[in-house]
């Protein structure tokens, strides 16, 4: 099996989502990534702990095909660590903020003096530049300010999505950027700083919301789940459960209308487009939604897909994880873990290549696990080892 990015080694400061899912990307096409972490276990090791030791599932999902390095670099030997580390390294990557980075030795102008080819990818909430720059903040800073939750909900209750969208597309566009600076150091012979922001990510990806009321002032609140510019957009209750319909554009449109019997919606002008059907969304999904009180979820689903309608259930963890289509997929593998009472169902990178798949080589690694094996490679004796381990530094 084909790995194309043997050869590079990551140093992998991340925390929590949006520095170690961009390492874990790399990790997962043959990168050596080195997960560096304190000495008992940095936080995000422990959230949502599902192991006998503590740890947790966004560190199963986050650190496979990692190796782990415990260290404190804010001590003099323990810099001295990362010193020789740095000009084995092609990529460093560290979601923290900036002045944590300076005091850790992992500026870029200092990292990039030690190692010139090496590429620096950062994360942090805000951004360099503005009033908050220096603010730390998590993935729901992002979908706050970006206009999401304030479409999210109704207008007396504004909600965030549960899943960390902000983060993890933070750390799609870092590890795509970060393969941009490798490949174009080909070239340069020289590294770079790749630059990530939860504001920036959440920011892009709801721009076309933005674009609509920079250009219209439109002015749009929230209306739970119904969509604005299309219908019937939204989710609706069965007999048994729930679906969601999502008719966008007109082909689709005069499908569903057909289905309903309302063939008359056709040529009505509340109706004409998507955005006048936005704008009268409520009518629609009443109408929708009668239609699928009368069905169970099966047939709903059984009958819109016949007609080529967009829909699909509405599914608990559990049926999710039940579900036939998901096992389909191939996208959740099991992987074990000390501790675990039963294997892990974790994401792969949801993507294909015809040649060159991700391989799984080896599960999210026992804190320290292989503390003792980079150092040698670094060229430090046992004796120093143990030194070292008695000073606190590893």
């Amino acid at each position: 099996m084909s790995l194309p990015l043997k050869g590079i080694r990551v140093l992998d400061f991340g925390r929590y989502i949006a520095g170690p899912y961009c390492a874990a990307l790399l990790a997962e096409y043959g990168a050596d990534v080195i997960r560096i972490e304190k000495r008992d276990g940095s936080e995000d090791r422990w959230n949502t702990p599902v192991a006998e030791g503590g740890e947790g599932a966004l560190f199963l999902q986050m650190n496979r095909n990692k190796r782990s390095l415990t260290l404190d670099p804010m001590k003099p030997d323990g810099r001295a660590v990362i010193d020789r580390l740095l000009p084995t390294a092609d990529v460093v990557v560290a979601n923290l903020p900036t002045q944590t980075l300076e005091r850790m030795g992992l500026g870029y102008e200092r990292i990039s003096q030690v190692n010139p080819r090496i590429i620096l990818t950062t994360v942090s909430a805000y951004g360099p530049e503005g009033p908050m720059s220096r603010n730390v903040g998590f993935d729901g800073v992002g979908q706050v300010m970006s206009g999401a939750v304030y479409m999210t909900g109704t207008t007396e209750q504004p909600y965030r999505a549960m899943v960390p969208w902000v983060d993890f597309g933070t750390a799609l566009h870092c590890a795509f950027c970060t393969m941009i600076a490798l490949n174009e150091r080909e070239t340069s012979g020289k590294g770079q700083i790749v630059r990530g922001t939860l504001l920036g990510t959440a920011l892009t990806l709801g721009n076309a919301l933005l674009i609509e009321q920079g250009v219209l002032g439109i002015n749009r609140v929230a209306t739970g789940n119904r969509g604005q510019t299309s219908a019937p957009n939204d989710l609706f209750r069965t007999r048994d459960g729930w679906v969601i319909c999502q008719v966008i554009g007109q082909p689709l449109y005069e499908r569903w209308a057909k289905l309903m019997g309302e063939p008359e919606w056709l040529s009505d002008p509340r109706f004409r487009d998507d955005r006048a059907r936005g704008d009268n969304g409520a009518v629609i999904s009443e109408r929708m939604a009668r239609w699928c009180a009368e069905r169970s979820t099966h047939e709903v689903l059984e009958i819109l897909g016949k007609a080529m309608i967009p829909c699909g259930p509405l599914l608990a963890p559990q049926e999710t994880l039940d579900h036939p289509q998901v096992a389909a997929l191939g996208v959740l593998q099991p992987l074990d873990y000390p501790g675990l009472p039963q294997p892990a169902p974790v994401g792969r990178v949801p993507v294909t290549l015809s040649r060159t798949e991700p391989v799984t080589r080896r599960p999210p690694p026992v804190l320290g696990a292989d503390t003792d094996a980079v150092l040698g490679e670094l060229g430090y004796s046992t004796s120093e080892i143990a030194t070292l381990r008695t000073d606190g530094v590893v």
